[in-house]
């Protein structure tokens, strides 16, 4: 079976690319995170009224319409592509770590589950099924908490030299 490099085998320059990667993309992520409490409260009630719109309810602050299939679809094609890749290039960086096979293998595939269920989720949601809603936030949740153990396991790393290998 081939080997691989481990993260922290990695040329100085290689592990500082690496973990100047892994920061702005949280940064992204966590900024994205902000978007969705700001538009949902991170609320069910607030995700169904995201989705659904809440034009029959008259003490609504904010009027908030259904949106339509082709909005839905974008929202949901583009988050799909984006994180996809986003999980890939993170479980490859995962895969190179010193970590236990078993956590690399669940935290590899969680987001990716997560992603399905969170997205999937959404459209299920907007088809009227409300009971969906929980499972967005556990999945959402779970996707959030496995990209920051990822991402601190990474940069972890790639950050702190082993004193064996040459810079």
């Amino acid at each position: 079976m081939p080997t691989f490099p481990t993260l922290q085998a990695l040329p100085k320059y290689f592990r500082l690319l690496v973990a100047a990667f892994v920061i702005t993309l949280n940064f992204g992520f966590y900024t994205g995170l902000n978007f969705v409490e700001h538009t949902t409260n991170f609320s069910p009630g607030g995700i169904q009224e995201n989705y659904l719109g809440n034009e029959d309810d008259a003490e609504a602050e904010e009027m908030q319409f259904k949106k339509n299939k082709s909005e839905i679809l974008t929202l949901i094609h583009n988050h799909v592509l984006s994180l996809s890749v986003i999980f890939f290039l993170m479980g490859f960086l995962l895969a190179l770590s010193s970590i236990k096979t078993q956590w690399k293998n669940i935290l590899i595939v969680e987001p990716f589950i997560s992603l399905i269920l969170t997205f999937g989720g959404i459209y299920i949601l907007w088809l009227g099924h409300s009971w969906i809603r929980y499972i967005i936030i556990l999945s959402g949740v779970a996707m959030s908490v496995s990209i920051i153990i990822a991402s601190v396991i990474i940069l972890r790393e790639v950050l702190i030299s082993n004193p064996k290998i040459r810079n």
